[in-house]
């Protein structure tokens, strides 16, 4: 593949090579030198319109790990601060000798325009409330080591759906897989639509009884509240939020044996989620950082190399 821009164009056969590249990476990264010459004389960018740890930490890491180059933009330190267009800062950045550009952008469609623009790869960090394709896919791998599988299981989303960029891939790419999605949230904080967010056989409904789906669910996967992308009061109070739609230590103790608790981070502790759940022994949140280096160096090698391993 030459970008990765969203989920639903790699279909399950696409997300299935990206987890198999994935577990060969899990084994380099198991070693005590985890590199490998992979990507060597290769050049990948991070480039960065918005804050961001775990996601560019974690590209860089990839990346590097694959003995790649590595260049990293931040857009409250360039040129864009005179003017520059989006246009002319990617063409220069390609112009340094750059074979792919990791992008994160609060607007959404931006690293579809910049595929267009550029002849270098481009890789989707994040773009607005729209797509996180990588944060999916590691979901999805960090599920399949816990669990065994992905299909078959019953993922509840909770928490401000509206404003995530995470949901809208996790649903893609969990139904693809042929897991069932239940998004919780109150009805503020729901997408005025959900059609075409399930690309795939698993099921998606929506609900705002969160206290209705805790007991049958495989997976709780909590969202923020993104009050950065918010311009009006979407809840009575933080403290109404948490009593209604936070994962407490007493919903968490009627999950189901064997059931997981996943958050992308950052995590607003005691609000979406409660301390203990979130350092408890159901907590996949550290596995999904993990997962993150190996599944983003799955993807570097699939878009700049793109053959077997």
């Amino acid at each position: 593949m030459k970008h990765l821009l969203g989920i639903a164009e790699l279909g399950r056969e696409g997300v299935e090579e990206v987890l198999r590249v994935a577990d060969s990476f899990a084994e380099v990264n198991a070693r005590a030198i985890p590199k490998v010459p992979a990507l060597r004389g290769r050049t990948v960018a991070t480039v960065f319109f918005e804050d961001s740890t775990r996601t560019r930490l974690s590209f860089e890491s990839a990346a590097k790990r694959l003995s790649a180059d590595t260049l990293s933009f931040s857009a409250g330190s360039s040129s864009l601060n005179k003017g520059e267009s989006l246009r002319d800062t990617a063409l220069t950045i390609q112009a340094l000798g750059v074979d792919c550009l990791v992008v994160r952008h609060r607007a959404a469609g931006v690293p579809w325009q910049l595929a267009r623009w550029l002849h270098a790869s481009v890789v989707n960090a994040g773009d607005g409330w729209h797509e996180h394709p990588t944060q999916a896919l590691l979901d999805c791998w960090a599920l399949r080591r816990r669990l065994g599988a992905v299909e078959g299981l019953h993922v509840a989303i909770v928490g401000d759906i509206k404003h995530s960029r995470v949901a809208r891939s996790d649903v893609a790419a969990l139904s693809l897989l042929g897991a069932d999605v239940t998004l919780v949230a109150p009805s503020t904080l729901r997408p005025p639509s959900v059609d075409g967010w399930a690309p795939g056989p698993g099921r998606l409904r929506v609900t705002g009884d969160l206290d209705g789906v805790i007991g049958s669910c495989d997976v709780a996967y909590l969202l923020r509240m993104q009050l950065e992308r918010q311009g009006e009061a979407l809840v009575p109070t933080l403290r109404e939020y948490t009593s209604r739609y936070g994962l407490t230590a007493e919903r968490a103790e009627r999950m189901a044996e064997g059931a997981v608790v996943m958050h992308p981070g950052p995590m607003n502790r005691g609000v979406e989620i409660a301390a203990s759940v979130a350092d408890g022994p159901r907590s996949l949140v550290l596995d999904q950082v993990e997962a993150g280096v190996s599944v983003r160096m799955a993807v570097l090698f699939l878009v700049l190399q793109g053959g077997p391993l």
